[in-house]
């Protein structure tokens, strides 16, 4: 086996660690997100768990992150929560922070 082939490998590999890892860290951030929400809806520990799942399934149904946003925005709405799409979406800058955070420790 030549050195190219042994790179390209090696690039191969580190692509799908990488995508994984991306993978990972936006469910963790969903998670996160769906906690934070949870709260403001005053969810007990079993409905905030469940929620926090169907917020991580958002992402899989429509895809991305403003699949994410829309749901929790509409759903904290639809609840008399008075939160704006910006609180939202600091949330969700937030919720990534924390999910790199863990992610780190966990190293």
């Amino acid at each position: 086996m030549t050195t190219f082939d042994e790179r390209e490998r090696a690039f191969e590999a580190q692509f799908a660690r990488d995508a994984e890892m991306q993978f990972k860290l936006l469910a963790r951030r969903n998670k996160l997100l769906g906690l934070w929400a949870a709260e403001r809806l005053k969810l007990t520990h079993e409905e905030a768990d469940a929620y926090a799942k169907s917020v991580v399934q958002a992402e899989f149904e429509e895809g991305g992150d403003e699949a994410v946003a829309r749901k929790v925005y509409g759903d904290l709405s639809a609840r008399g929560d008075d939160v704006t799409e910006h609180d939202v979406r600091r949330a969700m800058d937030s919720s990534l922070v924390e999910a790199r955070r863990q992610f780190m420790e966990a190293l």
